[in-house]
């Protein structure tokens, strides 16, 4: 694509070709994207700073080609879910908030009541938050698959080991 720049200097008409690089913004389609599995080791993470790296790789930001209305993002498993690290006491302090959805149904319990009923629960709510609010969410949590021991059931799709330190 060629642009013209046309100057008028004192009753002279000059036209001077501009070159200029066009460039298309990448939006791909549901059926253009090449979807990966990683294998996260939870063991002695900090559950929000882990969480937050492996929403971005559910979500797709880490890759060039993102984009925002489409489930662009990898699949991850998480394993040793009950190693996590929660700092200070949010082990006494963190709140997890239920509604059964009778009157005066509101049930509130603990980090620890929560992770001693099912450890992958908090991994799980932490990052089901900091996904969309929309059935593009909601799909994207699907890729999701969180283990409380070593031991996974994707051993065939031969899920790469990630490293959340370097990223």
């Amino acid at each position: 694509m060629q642009f013209w720049l046309i100057i008028v200097v004192l009753s002279t008409i000059k036209i001077i070709e501009l070159e200029s690089n066009s460039f298309k913004t990448i939006s791909i389609r549901k059926e253009d994207v090449q979807k990966n599995w990683f294998l996260v080791d939870a063991s002695e993470q900090t559950l929000g700073r882990m969480c937050s790296k492996i929403a971005k790789i559910l979500r797709g930001k880490h890759k060039a080609s993102f984009t925002p209305h489409v489930d662009c993002g990898d699949n991850v498993v998480v394993i040793n879910a009950s190693k996590i690290n929660l700092t200070g006491n949010k082990w006494s302090d963190k709140k997890y908030i239920s509604y059964t959805g009778y009157p005066g149904g509101q049930r509130i319990k603990t980090a620890q009541q929560v992770y001693d009923k099912n450890p992958s629960i908090i991994i799980e709510k932490a990052i089901k938050g900091m996904l969309p609010k929309n059935k593009l969410g909601a799909a994207i949590f699907k890729n999701l698959k969180v283990y409380n021991k070593e031991i996974h059931k994707q051993e065939a799709q031969n899920p790469q080991p990630i490293n959340l330190n370097k990223i």
